[in-house]
Formats: C-alpha cells, sequence, structure tokens
C-alpha cells in the first residue's frame, strides 16, 4: 500500500488531470454564466415584443 501512494505522489498524470479538470470546470461556469446573461436578454426582448403586440391590438 505504501508503495502505491508513494508511486501515486510521484506520478505527474494526476497533477496534469487535476488541471485539466480545473480548466474544464472554469469553461463549464463562464457558459453558465454567460448563458443566464443571455436568457435574461432573450426574456426582456419577447416581453417587449409582446407587450408592444398587446398595445397595437387595444
Amino acid at each position: 500500500m505504501r508503495s502505491f501512494i508513494a508511486k501515486f505522489a510521484r506520478c505527474r498524470r494526476g497533477a496534469t488531470a487535476i488541471e485539466y479538470g480545473l480548466i474544464c470546470a472554469c469553461v463549464v461556469l463562464a457558459m453558465i454564466v454567460s448563458l443566464k446573461l443571455f436568457a435574461s436578454a432573450t426574456i426582456n426582448m419577447w416581453t417587449n415584443v409582446n407587450n408592444a403586440y398587446q398595445n397595437a391590438n387595444s
């Protein structure tokens, strides 16, 4: 068991995997934030279209 832990501690592949995981997490976080902002803008746009349509028909 100790030799496995020592071998794992010397291995650089784990560090690389963690780095790629952190990069992936940052990309996903940026995507979520941008989609949330885009969704808010789109909802506001369609609300304005709906209000203009209702005002034109009344």
